[in-house]
């Protein structure tokens, strides 16, 4: 790997996480400059020449949209200055609930971010754990989708539970957790729920038993906690002898924090595609520079990524 061949570069919001990428790389993080005005439009600049190397733009997605803009506007001047490639390494990809119609008159989200960022001229996009696997199919650009198992699995394994449970909070997440039960070599658990509205559970139930078990919930993402904390409550009351969650994605928002500390879960185990900066005991993060740095490696070297996955 030629180290004058690719340059990374940043966004605001996700340098702490570029940094270790490039730590892990052994290289240094492009020079990029972002220049704020007074009525908040913002302007990107490369301070250093990109003219034909590939670029690999590190930027996640999260609230607010800015974060998004910064990135398009990234991509924009790499094209305008002729880079050789544009390769989006987005580790939270945002909207990506919104990726079907589920009903009348509503936006599909995740459909309109992916043609943004193919209309701004992006050759590839690295990301990981989607909210649903279809939203590879929203582009027409190879895209190299991660999964968060890689680091939160050998985590799991050291903890060395005795009598370990693996349960999905919803139906929906069954596929996950299951993997992770075959991999780990456990029974499952599911928790069938209800929303009032959207961000709100109405009823939960509990298929399978937990009592005496230590059970550990699986998710791809922790937005406002209630599902998952009610599910701790509900495992708790019905025997568990303890309860960890483990989530990709570290959204947090509104009254996360507050939830988490306040229920039954021992930690919350996320990786560090978001960051989290509100003080809550109970929440750890692991982070996947590493696999992001191995996988930009061997995008560079023309190799298979396909031996990074652990399920």
């Amino acid at each position: 790997m030629e180290k004058d061949s690719f340059l990374v570069f940043s966004g605001t919001a996700t340098r702490y996480l570029a940094e270790k990428i490039c730590a892990s790389l052994g290289c240094p993080l492009g020079n990029l400059v972002i220049t704020r005005f007074s009525d908040g439009e913002f302007a990107v600049s490369f301070e250093e020449s990109i003219r034909g190397r590939d670029l690999f733009l590190v930027q996640s997605t999260f609230p607010s949209s800015d974060n998004l803009m910064e990135l398009l506007l990234m991509i924009d001047a790499a094209k305008r200055a002729s880079a050789r490639t544009i390769n989006a390494v987005i580790p939270y990809f945002g909207w990506a609930r919104q990726d079907r119609k589920d009903k009348p008159r509503v936006s599909i989200g995740a459909k309109l971010v992916a043609d943004m960022l193919s209309a701004a001229g992006i050759d590839r996009l690295i990301t990981m754990d989607l909210h649903a696997d279809q939203i590879q199919g929203f582009f027409d650009v190879p895209v190299d989708h991660l999964y968060g198992s890689g680091v939160i699995l050998p985590y799991l394994k050291n903890l060395k539970l005795e009598n370990l449970v693996i349960a999905s909070p919803d139906v929906g997440g069954a596929k996950r957790a299951k993997s992770f039960a075959k991999y780990l070599d456990c029974p499952l658990v599911l928790c069938n729920k209800t929303r009032a509205r959207a961000n709100v559970v109405a009823e939960m139930q509990i298929i399978g038993d937990v009592k005496d078990k230590d059970v550990v919930i699986v998710d791809d993402m922790v937005d406002t906690a209630g599902t998952i904390t009610k599910a701790a409550d509900i495992m708790k009351e019905a025997g568990a002898r303890s309860v960890r969650a483990v989530a990709s994605h570290c959204v947090m928002s509104g009254p996360a924090s507050e939830r988490v500390q306040e229920s039954a879960l021992e930690e919350i185990v996320f990786t560090d595609s978001i960051p989290y900066s509100q003080r809550c005991a109970k929440v750890k993060q692991l982070s996947v520079a590493d696999m992001f740095a191995e996988t930009i490696r061997r995008v560079i070297n023309n190799e298979s990524i396909s031996s990074q996955y652990i399920i």
